[in-house]
């Protein structure tokens, strides 16, 4: 398989990685990357997860995935696995993110999975080059271009000590949302999860809970948007209603002077109508 390597900057899906700690110089991936920005979650938890955790994963990323949104994870075993995994059974889209360097598509026993999401139309990625060294501190490192990727992350299940909660606290960094499916208080498997709930992360227990902030276009039945203050705002809804969300994007689509679309959007976000995904990414509240 061809190894592609490409800066982030230079590829609108990528260009939010500019504005998470220590940028990504340079990444290498095998597969096909997004052409444009698009609503995008990653989700992560336990390597060795309950059956609650097995089922929800699987909902959460299936029912996501086919509306439209791109699961990112990290291949690991357990949850990493069966999210990309079921967003490939809903025809959707995945990206797994490896600390290795490539071809070698790691653990070996989710090579077949990391083949199938090429196959599929998704792609693995790794910034790491074949000279460099794998240590125990990659893993931790490779998770802040998991949730940089991601317009939030989703934890659907983790023990109190789990290797997630760095992943979470990268998103937390990143000015990112962070959300949480509640677990059994008596299970050490939902002991992370709830840990985060009472530290103000977000609880979820449908899918559209999490579309309604990152993706409320995404959502079967939408409540009808308020108009904007002016023509211009309210065509900036519109197309952020359709789908549109790159900045650039919405200059060329309205065809407007780039000042006088910067100030609607600063209005915008300033009203709590839209808010800034970084990058000149933007989605409605």
């Amino acid at each position: 398989m061809k190894i592609n390597n490409i800066v982030p900057n230079k590829h609108k899906y990528l260009q939010i990685l500019e504005h998470i700690d220590k940028p990504v110089e340079r990444l290498y991936y095998l597969g096909k990357l997004p052409e444009t920005r698009r609503p995008t979650l990653a989700i992560v938890g336990s390597r060795k997860p309950s059956r609650y955790g097995i089922e929800v994963t699987e909902r959460f990323s299936r029912e996501l995935a086919a509306k439209g949104v791109i699961i990112v994870s990290g291949l690991a075993l357990g949850i990493d696995a069966i999210a990309h995994r079921a967003a490939l059974d809903a025809h959707g889209t995945t990206l797994a993110v490896l600390a290795n360097a490539l071809p070698e598509i790691s653990p070996h026993t989710n090579r077949e999975l990391g083949e199938r999401i090429i196959r599929e139309g998704g792609a693995i990625l790794s910034e790491t080059s074949e000279d460099e060294p794998l240590g125990k501190w990659s893993f931790l490192y490779r998770n802040r271009i998991v949730s940089g990727l991601s317009d939030a992350i989703l934890i659907t299940e983790a023990g109190a000590r789990s290797g997630t909660l760095n992943t979470a606290a990268h998103a937390l960094a990143q000015g990112k949302e962070v959300f949480v499916i509640p677990g059994n208080i008596t299970s050490p498997l939902s002991a992370g999860c709830n840990n985060l709930l009472k530290q103000g992360a977000i609880p979820v227990t449908s899918p559209d809970d999490i579309l309604e902030i990152i993706a409320p276009e995404l959502l079967t039945a939408q409540a009808s948007l308020a108009l904007g203050s002016n023509a211009l705002e309210t065509e900036v809804i519109q197309l952020l209603q359709s789908g549109m969300r790159d900045g650039d994007d919405i200059q060329q689509q309205l065809d407007t002077d780039p000042s006088e679309l910067a100030s609607t959007l600063t209005m915008l976000e300033l009203t709590g109508t839209i808010r800034s995904l970084g990058a000149n990414q933007w989605t409605l509240r």
